[in-house]
């Protein structure tokens, strides 16, 4: 009788080993993969800024692949943020209707569409789209062992397919980067003037609340997202195994991998980009007083962020708060 009561509690302990040891292994795998990821990303960006610098570029493949990777994705770019625009200025519009700020919509929506969605918005759809057809294109090319082929004629496939592909990315995802945020602000001011906010209100919000350095905050993003969409595409391809099947795992991957990067990215430099502009509007002075969005400036305001409200009728001086209650 005692032998059969302690066989039950030694399967049992033995199968909570099994499990721990199961999702100790699955750790450890994690691990594993994300760091064999990293470095094959890094030795590929390494061995293509070889190149780069060798001045291994083949303008004519740069051209194709800039019209391949960029011109096609223009579509679903204005697509995704022009409807993005319309539904955010659908909550912003009701919201400002109620309370009385529809002179702040038009700013709003300047400022969110040049400084995060335009650029992310545009990364993503830009890594579903063409981060997608470079992994399958590469894939398909290893499966097939036309890599091989180029290894074997001497021909660097890093030179031949990854420089002019990375190198598209990076110099067309800034330009559907700005196609996107004009398509998004016109998209949010349609539907905000359908709602009933003037269309003087609306653009004369955009210029007083947004400056040119939102509009290259978003382009120094939107270089970053397109250099990690090229890379992470690329190196997916390259390590393609198991015909057709792995070629879907690979495209599959490639898209995963490119929007998780592109938004832990965009959060790193949302912090550095904040930073530096505070910095530099703390050089330029301290403010003498806070601005508030109800009445008249009457007199010059200092450099930085107070620009936004310079020499416009809406603002007037209110005085600053104890230290600590700010």
């Amino acid at each position: 009788m005692a032998d059969q009561a302690t066989q039950p509690d030694a399967n049992e302990k033995l199968a909570g080993y099994s499990a721990a040891k199961s999702r100790f292994s699955k750790v450890i795998g994690l691990w594993t993969g994300t760091l064999a990821f990293l470095g094959e990303v890094t030795l590929l960006t390494g061995q293509t800024f070889v190149w780069i610098a060798r001045g291994g570029i083949d303008a004519r493949d740069l051209l194709t692949q800039m019209a391949l990777i960029g011109a096609d994705s223009i579509w679903i770019v204005l697509v995704i943020t022009a409807a993005t625009g319309a539904v955010f200025a659908l909550y912003t519009t009701n919201l400002a209707l109620q309370i009385g700020f529809t002179q702040f919509v038009g700013g709003t929506m300047g400022y969110g569409f040049l400084n995060e969605l335009g650029p992310v918005l545009g990364g993503v759809a830009f890594a579903s789209r063409s981060g997608a057809a470079i992994a399958a294109e590469i894939g398909s090319m290893v499966v097939t062992e036309q890599v091989d082929a180029l290894r074997s004629m001497a021909v660097s496939p890093v030179r031949y397919l990854v420089v002019p592909r990375m190198l598209a990315a990076v110099i067309m995802l800034p330009l559907l980067t700005v196609i996107a945020d004009v398509a998004g602000l016109y998209g949010s001011f349609l539907f905000a003037a359908a709602k009933g906010v003037p269309a003087q209100t609306f653009w004369d919000s955009v210029r007083t609340y947004t400056l040119t350095k939102d509009l290259f905050n978003g382009l120094a993003k939107s270089v970053v997202f397109g250099f990690l969409v090229g890379m992470v595409a690329c190196q997916q391809g390259l390590r393609t195994k198991g015909g057709a099947t792995g070629v879907g795992k690979a495209t599959t991957s490639s898209v995963v991998l490119c929007v998780v990067l592109i938004f832990v990215a965009d959060f790193f430099m949302a912090q550095v980009l904040t930073a530096r502009d505070n910095s530099r509007q703390a050089s330029a002075g301290p403010p003498r007083t806070r601005r508030l969005a109800v009445g008249p400036v009457t007199d010059k305001l200092p450099s930085g962020h107070e620009k936004r409200f310079a020499d416009r009728s809406i603002l007037r001086e209110a005085p600053l708060l104890p230290s600590g209650r700010q």
